[in-house]
């Protein structure tokens, strides 16, 4: 589990112990000094009430797991946000709105990493690096299961961890193994953002995320997550030292040292280690990061995904078939994943294809589920997974019946709660049009629309709406959200004071901490982060 300063940094960790004997995770908005911002009518803390539709025969433990209908292990109160208000104090807004009162609404542009200028791409390797060798203002991460820490929460277990390896341990915790106690004793077979109907929502929610705290990092806060857009390629365009790092001249494993990625070490990437203790990943560094694009085992991956796969693809109009899981015939989501026949939608066990061929492809850390977002790779990779899965929603125009309501493997039902996100996401919630989160793709954009964008003053396009009345959770996939708007006076990060902004200037994103509490994982097997 990770969770906000607020209650469970290194000064105040007994105000973690006490959420966990009341099992309520309700922090104080600075802005009013209330629970939730109750006060301000930002939102109020309220009972947890989780789907009771069962899964699907693939995980047949109850109990054991603190996965499991999530957050409820930990917590079983939290705040409830009205409005767009959003955030797990309530103190920021949802996704597309901005401003102390939430009532604008905008829409960030996504751009291809390829098109970006040289000094836009320096920025971009310069923000991660930065999130890579800074401790998170708001953040620590679990070190021990629920149980280890007692049945009233008398031995919390938590770390500091850099920007970066918190969403590399997030996508570790959500995918991992879960234990059925004792050494190595363990069920593979379950994993709560891939292999099923979430694994497109939920990656959708954290790149989301991702930006979130990239921008509230630097200061930038039109900062979006560039793409690259694989189709066709016969190599690996972004290896490059001025982007994603070549390859290291003396062993092609490793990158080379003109990269800042060569100095990286990774975590999260021993899940046979952590089994055998029975322990989760830490922030103990594994090595440096791993890559050999294209020497990998040809038998798995005969080719990178083509303009014909992916048109075939989006072609798909059940989202999700069968038993809903890997072998899922003629399901668009089990296609765009990579465990069937871009060409036919029929699943080929043993090969890997779309999605999953890149990360077999790169031969190296980001060839494993558990450990693959340590490769800066995987946040351009899915960015562009994150847009055929748009595509596919503007083509067909699902309902939010479409989505299975029950018997998805656990964790991927609808009415779900996404692992390890607080604020609690519902599957379905995001089962609908980037036009309803706040960001659009440029190449999804037709030239007149792309013309029309405002470009800030850092070289970052965005379009910006008049406000709207729209609840979030009511949008189809087609329905624009309504609007927030509003801004208000916040200090920069911890240790940026070039980022700072004038007094009563403004921060277009509202109060700075959104005070979230959450687990993360990610689990080994099939390739497929």
């Amino acid at each position: 589990m990770t969770c906000d300063r607020a209650q469970c940094g290194e000064l105040q960790r007994i105000g973690l112990k006490e959420g966990l004997q009341t099992k309520e995770c309700c922090p104080v908005w600075e802005g009013d000094g209330s629970a939730c911002g109750a006060t301000s009518g930002r939102g109020f803390c309220t009972e947890v009430l989780v789907s009771d539709e069962p899964h699907g025969p693939q995980y047949p433990h109850s109990g054991i797991d603190d996965r499991e209908r999530w957050p409820l292990a930990f917590f079983n109160r939290t705040c409830r946000c009205a409005g767009n208000y959003g955030g797990f104090n309530c103190g920021e807004c949802r996704f597309g709105y901005w401003g102390s009162n939430c009532a604008e609404y905008r829409e960030s542009i996504r751009r291809s990493i390829l098109t970006l200028s040289v000094a836009e791409q320096q920025k971009f390797v310069s923000y991660l690096n930065l999130a890579k060798n800074t401790i998170s203002r708001d953040y620590v991460i679990s070190t021990a299961t629920r149980e280890e820490m007692g049945e009233n929460g008398e031995n919390p277990m938590f770390s500091d961890i850099n920007t970066y390896d918190l969403f590399v341990w997030m996508h570790y915790y959500v995918s991992r193994d879960a234990f059925l106690g004792g050494p190595g004793n363990v069920w593979r077979d379950i994993d709560f953002a891939h292999e099923s109907a979430a694994f497109l929502p939920w990656h959708r929610v954290y790149l989301l995320h991702w930006e979130n705290e990239l921008r509230k990092l630097t200061g930038d806060f039109n900062f979006t997550i560039p793409y690259w857009d694989w189709r066709d390629a016969q190599s690996c365009e972004v290896c490059t030292d001025a982007l994603m790092g070549g390859r290291n001249p003396l062993s092609p494993n490793l990158i080379s040292p003109a990269s800042v990625f060569s100095s990286w070490k990774v975590i999260c990437t021993q899940p046979e280690e952590y089994n055998s203790r029975e322990a989760l990943c830490n922030t103990t560094g594994e090595g440096p990061l791993l890559r050999n694009p294209g020497n990998h085992d040809p038998n798995r991956v005969r080719r990178l995904p083509t303009t014909a796969d992916v048109d075939f693809t989006v072609g798909l109009s059940e989202y999700e078939t069968g038993p809903m899981d890997r072998f899922s015939n003629m399901s668009f989501r089990n296609a765009i994943e990579g465990f069937a026949n871009p060409m036919t939608g029929m699943a080929v066990p043993g090969q890997s294809t779309m999605h999953n061929s890149l990360h077999v492809f790169m031969n190296g850390t980001m060839s494993s589920v558990q450990g693959s977002a340590n490769d800066p790779i995987f946040l351009l990779h899915h960015a562009f997974i994150d847009s055929i899965f748009e595509r596919w929603l503007r083509t067909h125009q699902p309902v939010r019946t479409n989505y299975p309501r029950a018997n998805a493997p656990i964790g991927h039902n609808d009415g779900y709660y996404m692992v390890p996100f607080l604020p609690l996401f519902r599957n379905g919630d995001y089962f609908l049009s980037n036009k309803a989160l706040g960001f659009e793709y440029a190449y999804l954009l037709d030239p007149g629309q792309y013309r029309t964008t405002n470009m800030s003053s850092k070289g970052v396009f965005y379009r910006t709406f008049p406000p709207r009345n729209t609840v979030l959770s009511d949008l189809s996939p087609q329905r624009r959200p309504e609007v927030c708007a509003g801004v208000s006076d916040t200090l920069p990060p911890a240790g940026r004071a070039d980022l700072a902004v004038a007094p009563g200037s403004r921060d277009p994103r509202g109060s700075r901490h959104c005070s979230h509490c959450r687990t993360d994982s990610c689990h080994e097997e099939e390739v497929e982060a």
